[in-house]
């Protein structure tokens, strides 16, 4: 099978393109590096022929929720049009638990996402996960003020990264699917927790104060309503056994 990922050489995307190459598979990287730019459609028609399935796994590090809704829904329109001019048969995409639960920021580009394909007429996939581990890596690279580093309060339950991009390529082994199954991780963590756990790995000791972030996201991350529902598939490796296998743990 002939797999376009877009988004192939980002964090998940390399995850998937090499499980899917060892599977047997012909998977292609979509990127800027290569040529391919979603949000014009540069380069769209040449990466998409003779594929399959495209997989979009692509993502934006913008917050804000204008920039975040005009790349999905741009990226996804773009996708879309070409994979019906070249007859790609099972569009995948990646999304987030929770992400109707608060529809603001970069959870209501995911959003506007998932109602374009479903609105679409290719047949598709849409896989919701919840954060990865790297998340706590994230958070305490960015939740600053000042030099100070910040813990925010949500309860979240992380997965490997890389089991996600196993189950995509399985996904698209498998056919259209609609709404799969949602993806977790073993349990539930405290993400407060998570980021210090993080800070300490890397060898940082200075005090990293617990907050809680503002808006309907904030208040969803609180109160567990991106906690995964109905029966989730769950991942095997725990944030601990992530954490462990940081080079520097």
């Amino acid at each position: 099978m002939r797999i376009a990922v877009a988004g192939g050489t980002g964090l998940t995307g390399r995850h998937v393109v090499e499980i899917a190459r060892r599977r047997g598979h012909d998977a292609v990287p979509l990127s800027r590096y290569g040529g391919v730019d979603l949000v014009s459609g540069a380069g769209l028609p040449q990466a998409l022929v003779g594929a399959d399935t495209v997989i979009d796994v692509s993502n934006i590090g913008s917050i804000k929720t204008d920039v975040a809704v005009s790349f999905f829904a741009g990226a996804t329109r773009n996708l879309l049009a070409t994979e019906r001019k070249v007859g790609v048969t099972h569009h995948i995409a990646l999304s987030i638990v929770g992400v109707d639960a608060a529809p603001e920021g970069y959870y209501a580009g995911k959003l506007s996402q998932e109602r374009i394909i479903e609105a679409g007429d290719i047949p598709w996939t849409i896989q919701r996960a919840t954060q990865f581990h790297e998340f706590a890596a994230l958070m305490f690279d960015t939740a600053k003020a000042g030099p100070m580093h910040l813990a925010p309060r949500a309860r979240t339950q992380p997965i490997a990264v890389r089991e996600v991009a196993e189950h995509l390529v399985t996904l698209a082994e498998d056919g259209p699917g609609g709404r799969v199954r949602e993806l977790a991780g073993p349990r539930e963590e405290s993400l407060a927790d998570m980021v210090r756990s993080y800070a300490r790995a890397i060898g940082h000791r200075g005090w990293i104060p617990e907050v809680s972030l503002p808006g309907a996201l904030g208040r969803a991350q609180r109160n567990g309503s991106l906690l995964p529902q109905n029966d989730p598939i769950l991942g095997r490796q725990t944030f601990a056994e992530w954490l462990a296998a940081l080079p520097d743990g």
